[in-house]
């Protein structure tokens, strides 16, 4: 018997596939019959019998298929249409005269008169869709759950209405506060100021608020940085498929410390990049200076700086020593007054990141592979 029902809910399945119309009514006796059969225990008990039955009644329904048992989408009215049904009522015709005349279905002409009696046009109008599951109340609650408290998690807020008798799910919560113009972000990384950082950044901003954009120009931007060998310096995206997530093409490989690093110090203009150099031993105030005795005036020459152009560091140690601030004053360099912890104000560590990037796209394997790619990806820079 277990094996006749497993052939019935089959055949069942089947009809539902079929998409067989309610006026094919042979088709549902055929259905009928064979289900009656089955809980009857009439169909023949061999397996051959069992299959030549089974087939037999598929053939059934699906030779009764005809072209017009599948039903049509239907097609909205033209507006030429419903205006002339719109005329006609106007003239006095009843909804059936009006429906043989233009060959459309009396309950069609009836709405379509509704319709423009309601809204004076036959035009459609937008529609209201379901009714918001939040109340407007529960809207500024939660909007102004999440403005006092930007670190509020999805949990709250339906936590919140399911004990006000409001079950909704986190992506209502997210459309709605989407509505009211707040959207789920990463906070952003920034330094930790103190109020005397807070104090010096402010007044170096209002110092150069009013600088022209030449002035900038004419600039000489450096910092150092560190670059990881398998760090994850960046978010790489890639086109796979389901469970080919670890395939080696679609990863990228780690190693715990990043497998090691090397120092880079580096400077740019408004035309282009400078000169890059790896650090190889621990930088102290003379190998810094060293640092700048070798490569500061060549860049500034490469870049054709103009006279009075001005160099930028920050105010780690080994810059800001005394040893190294005289040795500025000597070689008559203009040093542009820097506010502490303002890495985020520093525009070359826009230039890192991208340097970062495309080290990482070509996966160097050692560091004196990946000392020979960050020197070529700094060369391939554009200018502007």
């Amino acid at each position: 018997m277990t094996s006749y029902l497993h052939m019935g809910f089959h055949t069942i399945a089947m009809m539902m596939t079929l998409n067989s119309s309610p006026k094919d009514t042979h088709v549902s006796a055929h259905i009928s019959e064979y289900l009656v059969d089955i809980l009857s225990g009439m169909i023949p008990e061999t397996k051959s019998q069992q299959a030549a039955q089974y087939k037999r009644h598929l053939s059934t329904i699906s030779n009764s298929q005809t072209p017009n048992s599948t039903m049509a989408k239907t097609t909205e009215l033209s507006k030429d249409t419903r205006n002339k049904i719109v005329d006609l009522h106007q003239a006095g015709k009843t909804e059936s005269a009006i429906g043989k005349q233009l060959g459309v279905k009396k309950s069609t002409v009836g709405a379509i008169i509704r319709k423009w009696k309601t809204n004076k046009t036959t035009d459609n109008v937008p529609r209201s869709g379901a009714p918001r599951k939040i109340s407007p109340h529960g809207v500024k609650m939660i909007t102004r759950t999440v403005s006092k408290n930007p670190r509020t998690t999805w949990g709250d807020p339906v936590n919140n209405l399911q004990r006000a008798g409001t079950k909704v799910t986190k992506a209502t919560i997210s459309n709605t506060l989407r509505r009211q113009g707040l959207k789920s972000c990463s906070a952003r990384r920034v330094p930790l100021l103190k109020p005397v950082h807070v104090r010096a950044r402010l007044k170096f901003a209002r110092e150069h608020l009013d600088d022209p954009e030449e002035d900038w120009e004419n600039v000489i931007w450096s910092d150092e940085t560190k670059i990881e060998l398998f760090a994850k310096n960046s978010t790489c995206r890639v086109w796979r498929r389901k469970n080919a997530e670890l395939h080696p093409e679609n990863t990228i490989p780690t190693v715990k410390h990043g497998g090691g690093n090397i120092m880079l110090w580096g400077c740019f203009s408004a035309k282009g990049p400078g000169r890059l150099i790896r650090v190889k031993e621990r930088m102290n105030g003379a190998m810094y200076r060293e640092i700048l005795s070798k490569n500061l005036l060549p860049s500034a020459r490469a870049l054709k700086m103009k006279r009075g152009w001005v160099f930028q560091h920050d105010n780690d140690p080994k810059h800001t020593a005394r040893a190294t601030k005289e040795w500025l004053r000597k070689k008559h360099f203009k040093v542009l007054e820097w506010p502490s912890q303002s890495p985020d104000l520093n525009p070359i560590e826009n230039l890192w990141r991208e340097l970062k990037i495309r080290v990482a796209q070509r996966q160097p394997q050692n560091i004196t592979a990946l000392e020979e790619i960050c020197m070529e990806e700094w060369a391939k820079l554009p200018a502007t």
